[in-house]
């Protein structure tokens, strides 16, 4: 998965809510108001936006998150994973590391490991 933000400048609230409205980003709860909001309101929440958020050119920026997600289901033409075990190669000499068991202590300066009852 990886995620990304991006900026986008409008120039007016009413270009940023048709991208949204275009995205799906529309109100879907069954207990919303029903009834139309005023010419009022949405001047109002355009000089609220633009105070709060508004730069020197008058543009209103807002952010977006994107999310992306990879995935994949198993085919035959693809390489077959090996047993557990069969590795020619050990894992620690490629990094240049010192193996350890997974049940070994991890030694560090502040923690005692020896195992106790309470910490």
């Amino acid at each position: 998965a990886d995620s990304f933000g991006l900026t986008v400048s409008y120039a007016s609230l009413n270009a940023l809510m048709r991208d949204l409205r275009d995205m799906g980003e529309v109100n879907v709860l069954n207990d919303r108001r029903k009834v139309l909001a005023s010419r009022s309101m949405f001047d109002e929440a355009a000089s609220i936006y633009q105070a709060a958020h508004g730069d020197d050119e008058g543009r209103l920026p807002a952010t977006f998150e994107f999310v992306c997600l990879t995935g994949w289901s198993p085919h035959a033409s693809q390489q077959k994973p090996l047993r557990p075990g069969s590795a020619t190669a050990r894992l620690a000499d490629a990094l240049n590391s010192v193996e350890k068991a997974a049940n070994d202590p991890v030694p560090h300066k502040d923690i005692d490991p020896t195992p106790s009852g309470n910490r």
